[in-house]
């Protein structure tokens, strides 16, 4: 009886350590935030991070000269730097069928000063010095305040092209160097810059189409979004950028950072962006001219269009000029923010407030709302012979962490998205899917425990017969001459 009774005493205790365990377990997996609701605290905005560079990035020296040229793989990023007054060369190797388009996103270091006219230039060059398109040249602009900037260049095939289409050796040449493509100005801080570089193949068409550039267009502004923001978080980089969709975001924004987001937009799809910075809720007075500066990047990193806001304290807001649908044929157009809305994919909004908000108005961080809009009805893109390189970067659907609702993604006080560009919601349904056979499975297991408890038994027992998915009802938020940003 004695020891009845003292094994009665050990299965009660054990009963009631694995209900506390099965509890904890349970409240943790509730509580736990999705990635779709993912927020940004003060403390996180407060401080900015440095950029974040792909993490599968390759390091890579740049060489002073053609001979020593590191090769550079399509679908690839590298890191690198580049010095003051640097010209730097690397390698392609190139066929006569593929279009290249390599990208420089200079990075200058915490402490670093730059001027209005500061930047980077690229360019592709074949073994004559024969460019195979004009340089782009980044600059810092009227922010004169250091943050990530990109260039692009690219060697492209085709009939009305006279340079570059055979197959064989090609040059990137990355430039640090002012508006006039001098040296570095005077008003700069000598350090290096980081660097990093990312080349991007598109395949041939299976069949040539128009080389005509669409001449009509809605250019229209719509009417802004309205609504409840949801929040969302922003990336340090490229590689981390936060997912939108059409709807109203916030976020907070600290002087001197940047933040990094991705809109799919399909073929035939115009995007349109509204940033709006809060009003200052720490004091302070003056005008910061060139405060806050939103600019745009196409899927292959090059630069689309920007615009900027000065600051006094009160509330500002600042949209992009509409731009044309992303269309194949863009790319024969003259005008440079036309031409480069030429792929389908995601594209990057990029967000910076000036460092020189905070000798005037506090540390921060301060509101930002983003208001995102994707509009048309999304139509097959052109038939490519093979794959591009990265496999998915002309694809709208590929990327994003959103649950679609009745064929779109419901935003944030936004609309339904009408687009057919593809959800991008595989990887958020399969982890609203794991959370909730998660939940379903801890609360069998909860309810497992009680019922043996209740019977005194010392054996747990969990049918592999019971349906272990819980009912997970999860609303994600949905579908947000060539001078680079001009601050």
């Amino acid at each position: 009886m004695r020891r009845r009774a003292a094994g009665r005493r050990r299965a009660a205790a054990w009963y009631g350590k694995a209900l506390a365990a099965v509890v904890a377990a349970l409240c943790a997996t509730v509580a736990a935030p999705g990635p779709a609701s993912a927020t940004v605290t003060a403390a996180e905005s407060g401080t900015p991070k440095p950029y974040a560079f792909a993490e599968d990035a390759t390091t890579v020296e740049g060489a002073t000269d053609t001979t020593n040229a590191v090769r550079l793989e399509p679908g690839r990023t590298y890191k690198s730097s580049i010095a003051k007054d640097g010209k730097l060369y690397y390698r392609l190797e190139l066929d006569a069928t593929t279009n290249a388009y390599v990208s420089a996103t200079v990075v200058p270091r915490p402490g670093t000063t730059v001027s209005y006219a500061d930047g980077v230039k690229i360019s592709v060059q074949d073994g004559d010095s024969r460019r195979c398109s004009s340089s782009a040249t980044a600059h810092f602009g009227a922010t004169q305040s250091p943050h990530p900037i990109a260039a692009w260049a690219s060697r492209e095939i085709g009939a009305d092209k006279f340079a570059c289409q055979a197959a064989g050796t090609y040059y990137v040449v990355v430039e640090r160097s002012d508006a006039s493509g001098s040296s570095l100005s005077s008003s700069s801080s000598p350090d290096d810059w980081d660097l990093e570089l990312s080349q991007v193949s598109e395949p041939r068409l299976e069949k040539a189409g128009s080389t005509t550039a669409p001449e009509i267009w809605n250019s229209a502004s719509p009417e802004a979004l309205q609504g409840d923001a949801e929040e969302r978080k922003g990336g340090t980089g490229f590689a981390t950028a936060g997912d939108l969709r059409q709807g109203v975001w916030k976020n907070g924004i600290s002087p001197g950072q940047t933040l990094f987001y991705k809109v799919p937009v399909d073929w035939g799809q115009q995007f349109y962006a509204t940033a709006e910075l809060g009003s200052s809720g720490g004091g302070g007075d003056g005008f910061v001219a060139t405060a806050l500066v939103m600019s745009l990047y196409n899927p292959v990193r090059g630069f689309v269009d920007d615009v900027g806001s000065g600051y006094d304290g009160s509330q500002r807001s600042a949209a992009l000029d509409p731009l044309p649908p992303a269309e194949y044929r863009n790319r024969y157009a003259f005008t440079d923010r036309i031409s480069t809305m030429r792929f389908a994919g995601s594209y990057y909004l990029v967000v910076h407030l000036a460092g020189q908000v905070a000798d005037k108005f506090g540390d921060g961080p301060f509101g930002l709302t983003l208001r995102v809009r994707v509009e048309g009805g999304a139509h097959a893109g052109p038939a490519y012979v093979g794959s591009a390189e990265p496999r998915d970067v002309f694809d709208a659907a590929a990327g994003g962490d959103f649950e679609e609702a009745s064929g779109g993604a419901v935003g944030g006080g936004g609309t339904v998205s009408t687009g057919g560009g593809g959800s991008g919601g595989g990887s958020t349904m399969k982890l609203v899917a794991a959370s909730g056979i998660g939940t379903g499975t801890v609360l069998l297991l909860t309810l497992g425990v009680w019922t043996v408890v209740a019977r005194r038994r010392a054996v747990v027992v969990v049918s592999g017969g019971a349906d272990t998915t819980a009912t997970a009802t999860t609303v994600a938020p949905a579908p947000w001459d060539h001078e680079a940003p001009r601050g």
